[in-house]
């Protein structure tokens, strides 16, 4: 599953389009409250020209780097070779040659705003009526706020923007709808992975909202979405009949990331036909190795072999000893008494 991640994660990776749709989409969409109230969304915070600056020099850098790796790679570097040469990890060449086209990102993250612990206390004067931002700010400075009114202004902005008001718009008689801060953040390739594969039970209706936008966008992402739920359900519900069938598809795919991931499971064959067939996991085992691993570390550069050795053989037993002291009666006094 977690391999199957990372495959959809690269595909969305070549889709950022249609992620920036999906992202645009929900910003714009109201919701509903339980009470019936009927939301209105706050638009994003426009980047600063400085901000827009870096992102297009981070895009030129990416950009030719990108086309430098694949430059190298059609003269017939292997991508050692080619990390050798332009002196970057080789981590960072496979990621670009995984991906022919070049991936743009559909994710800015931003700063930390001073304003965020405060946002429910605007959001709760403006919709009672309070919707002038120097009032809004003294009323913040008696809460403990310690940013600027210029802050708060930029943020009565995009509220007025949501409302439907010009910046200078006294407040119009006729009802001005709620707003709100959007419920879900933008979503990013390894969001929209994790999305794909989360249980049914455990999407709501707004996650199957995204997921069918997502889907209706290219039909390279509804054939990913598709091949990736079809495979979580074989494995959730153990139908190892349906192994090779998936196996088939997946390997006359048009998704470079899916078929990748189809041969590795036919390179590993017998373990993932027993994983998805036997009840059985080798956790235990795994538990145990970080056990022996954790004393290991713990006794480094402290004692010999045969101290190291005797942790290793006597811990197990006295953990299991403490255990079955805990799970024994205590004796009452009388009991102890006819002892």
């Amino acid at each position: 599953m977690q391999n199957l991640a990372e495959a959809l994660t690269q595909v969305f990776n070549l889709h950022g389009q249609a992620l920036q749709a999906v992202n645009e989409a929900s910003r714009r969409t109201p919701w509903t409250r339980p009470d019936g109230t009927v939301v209105m969304p706050v638009p994003p915070a426009s980047p600063s020209r400085h901000a827009q600056v870096q992102a297009a020099h981070s895009r030129s850098r990416r950009l030719a780097r990108h086309e430098q790796i694949w430059a190298l790679r059609r003269q017939g570097w292997t991508g050692q070779a080619i990390a050798r040469q332009l002196q970057i990890a080789k981590s960072t060449v496979f990621r670009y040659l995984r991906a022919p086209a070049f991936a743009e990102r559909t994710y800015k993250r931003r700063g930390h705003s001073i304003l965020n612990p405060y946002k429910d206390t605007v959001l709760q004067h403006w919709n009672r009526g309070c919707r002038d931002a120097l009032q809004v700010f003294h009323i913040l400075q008696q809460q403990g706020y310690r940013g600027s009114y210029a802050t708060v202004a930029r943020y009565a902005k995009r509220l007025r923007q949501a409302q439907g008001l010009a910046p200078r718009q006294r407040q119009p008689a006729q009802y001005l709808p709620v707003v709100g801060e959007p419920q879900y953040g933008q979503l990013t390739p390894r969001g929209a992975a994790w999305l794909v594969l989360r249980r049914a039970e455990r999407r709501d209706p707004a996650d199957e909202q995204q997921l069918t936008q997502l889907m209706a966008q290219q039909a390279d992402l509804a054939e990913a979405v598709v091949l990736a739920r079809d495979f979580a359900t074989l494995v959730r519900t153990r139908q190892p009949d349906r192994l090779d069938g998936w196996l088939t598809r997946a390997a006359t795919s048009t998704l470079s990331a899916v078929q990748r991931f189809a041969q590795g499971l036919r390179d590993d064959y017998a373990a993932v036909k027993a994983g998805v067939t036997l009840p059985w996991s080798n956790g235990p085992v795994e538990g145990h190795i970080t056990r022996l691993k954790l004393l290991k570390r713990q006794m480094f550069g402290r004692a010999r072999l045969d101290l190291l050795s005797r942790r290793f053989l006597l811990a197990p037993r006295q953990a299991q000893e403490h255990g079955q002291h805990l799970q024994e009666p205590a004796e009452t006094p009388a009991q102890s008494a006819a002892a």
